[in-house]
C-alpha cells in the first residue's frame, strides 16, 4: 500500500501484522522543488532480513515508479551499500536520478534542535 486516506485533520494509521523476527524499511521523503504547495510525499519499502544491494536496487526501482516523470536528489548517508559499484553503476545509467552524499561529519547541523540553538552547558 502506497497511499492511505483519512478524515481530513486526523493522522491516517496504517496497520499491518508482521511475522517476520527482523524488519527493514527504506524511505524516501520528496518535496517538489518548483511547486510547494504540493507538500511532501512518502514513499517506503519493508523488507524481511536486511537490505543489501540488490534490495537497495529494488527500492530506486520503486522510487522510479513513484515519482514518475520527475527528476529525484537522494540524499543518502555514508553507509556502503549505498555506494557500491553496482549501485553507482545503476544510478549512472538514470536520467531521473541524481545521488547526494551526507557529510561524514556535520557538527553544524546537530547544534539545532526545534527551538533554536542547544545550549552549551
Amino acid at each position: 500500500m502506497r497511499r492511505i486516506y483519512s478524515p481530513r485533520g486526523r493522522t491516517p494509521l496504517l496497520r499491518h501484522r508482521l511475522n517476520w523476527k527482523r524488519a527493514s524499511m527504506a524511505g524516501a521523503l520528496g518535496y517538489h522543488s518548483t511547486d510547494p504547495d504540493r507538500g511532501a510525499r512518502l514513499c517506503f519499502h519493508l523488507k524481511p532480513g536486511s537490505y543489501d544491494t540488490a534490495g537497495l536496487i529494488e527500492v530506486l526501482e520503486q522510487v522510479k515508479v513513484f515519482y514518475r516523470g520527475e527528476r529525484v536528489v537522494l540524499i543518502w548517508d555514508g553507509l556502503s551499500t549505498h555506494w557500491s559499484r553496482a549501485i553507482r553503476a545503476r544510478v549512472a545509467e538514470q536520467d531521473w536520478l541524481t545521488l547526494e552524499r551526507l557529510p561524514a561529519y556535520a557538527p553544524e547541523p546537530n547544534r539545532w534542535n526545534c527551538c533554536g540553538p542547544r545550549s552549551r552547558s
